[in-house]
């Protein structure tokens, strides 16, 4: 019988140590179901854009969601507010946030979230990386051109957005008292980075450190989200910016080999691979359950693991529904006897 809650489990990994099962990480409490690990969490006043209706985001991004996308947010296509870098300081205005009563509002957003803080970490995520704000404000193409053409005037739109994140993290992390805080800057495709190593280390890094210092300040552990083949980045991650969990491990990148590398030191959430099959949407239960119990027999050992898939799916199909639910149920099932 396991003694330990999610919360303390999954914060095991914070410091290096086994867990007593293998913690499982869905980004998210969804009220009325029972606790989970750690749950990513955004105050309302900056993260309602974020909602199953989209909206206006605190720059002016505006963002929409679908159906085909599981309600996913997503900046609107093709309507950005800035095209020309030089131009920042004419779009963005800094938001005021001088009239909150932080207290009450954390308050009020921690009871609405159904989070129980003695069950389930509370993973802080108080704002979007630099490079997807960039992206969001101008898109792939012209965000990336700028990068190389005007790097100063990317670097000052960096300064400010940073500075503006500054002025709340205190308030954050004084009345949300987060367990961990989450940087989440997507910089990475399925193949490759978008930018090179020297381009990350120049233009994302200096803000990530200045992102992070009021947690480090507090000892709160960093937990960085990044999609895609961002193994390149894993060294400055840890060892620069003290990342103590990266999720969500997608096994285009080498994870047998990272795990080697550094051992507990750097904690691996997913590591989960399912390839659509051509039967779709017949789907053979016992292949799923498999495919968790690889990921699981692969990455847990030792401990630094923490399981976490779904198939992504338009909302509400029956048959991606019921194949997380095999998921869900085998991550659970095996994950708790892994380690006796």
């Amino acid at each position: 019988m396991a003694n330990l809650t999610p919360k303390e489990n999954y914060m095991r990994l914070t410091r290096g140590e086994c867990p007593e099962y293998v913690p499982i990480y869905t980004m998210m409490q969804i009220p009325g179901m029972p606790p989970v690990a750690a749950s990513m969490f955004s105050p309302s006043i900056l993260g309602a854009f974020r909602g199953p209706q989209g909206g206006i985001d605190p720059w002016g991004v505006k963002y929409v969601t679908s159906e085909s996308t599981n309600n996913g947010a997503i900046p609107e296509p093709n309507n950005f507010i800035l095209d020309d870098i030089t131009r920042w300081r004419d779009v963005l205005k800094k938001p005021d946030y001088s009239h909150v009563d932080w207290e009450a509002l954390a308050k009020k957003d921690l009871e609405m979230s159904g989070i129980d803080p003695t069950q389930t970490a509370l993973v802080l995520n108080a704002q979007a990386g630099v490079f997807q704000e960039l992206v969001a404000f101008m898109g792939f193409t012209e965000g990336l051109c700028a990068m190389y053409e005007e790097p100063e005037e990317v670097k000052a739109m960096f300064d400010f957005i940073t500075d503006v994140y500054l002025e709340t993290q205190n308030a954050f992390m004084d009345y949300y008292k987060p367990d961990i805080y989450y940087i989440l800057d997507d910089s990475a495709t399925q193949k490759n980075p978008f930018i090179s190593l020297d381009m990350f280390r120049e233009f994302l890094m200096p803000y990530y450190k200045k992102m992070a210092k009021p947690a480090i300040d507090r000892g709160i552990p960093i937990q960085f989200h990044n999609c895609g083949r961002c193994e390149d980045f894993l060294d400055d991650m840890v060892n620069d910016l003290g990342v103590r969990i990266w999720d969500p491990a997608q096994t285009m990148n080498d994870l047998a080999a990272i795990k080697k590398k550094y051992g507990n030191k750097l904690a691996m959430v997913g590591g989960w691979d399912f390839k659509v099959p051509d039967s779709w949407p017949e789907v053979d239960e016992e292949w799923v359950r498999s495919t968790v119990r690889h990921s699981i027999d692969t990455l847990a050992p030792g401990g630094g693991y923490a399981f976490s898939g779904a198939v992504l799916g338009e909302a509400g199909d029956e048959t991606t529904m019921k194949v997380n639910g095999w998921v869900a149920d085998e991550a659970e099932k095996y994950g708790r006897q892994f380690y006796k």
